[in-house]
């Protein structure tokens, strides 16, 4: 007669001790994480705005396109619907050129009065 032998079932791994216990079972962070986290994150973006000399919550800036174009946007250190955010540039649409080109923020230091006014005429 043939038996057969049954394997037990292995022992389900044990979790990470460093990220199980902040975890639910759906894998999302609980809301007493993640509202602290995301709060820390919108501080740090507008402090950091505040120290490039940027407005804090968005506003009329003038930038550079890779081609050297100036021109003024309307910048937020949050995010933006008309541009992809790349770190400190934006790949957005260089309305001078009439070409799509990453763009930089110009600090208002590196600006001429000549700049200053080029940026205003190309305004976006």
């Amino acid at each position: 007669m043939n038996h057969l032998t049954l394997a037990r079932p292995a022992a389900p791994p044990a979790p990470w001790p460093a990220t199980a216990s902040i975890f639910h079972s759906a894998g999302h962070l609980p809301v007493e994480v993640a509202v602290p986290v995301i709060a820390a994150v919108v501080l740090i973006k507008v402090v950091a705005a505040k120290l490039s000399g940027r407005p804090a919550l968005g506003g009329r800036i003038v930038v550079r396109c890779r081609r050297g174009h100036l021109f003024e946007t309307t910048w937020s250190p949050l995010g933006s619907f008309t541009s992809i955010r790349l770190g400190p540039a934006r790949f957005q649409h260089c309305p001078v050129g009439d070409h799509w080109s990453l763009v930089r923020p110009v600090p208002d230091s590196d600006l001429t009065p000549e700049d200053r006014q080029i940026a205003e005429q190309n305004s976006r």
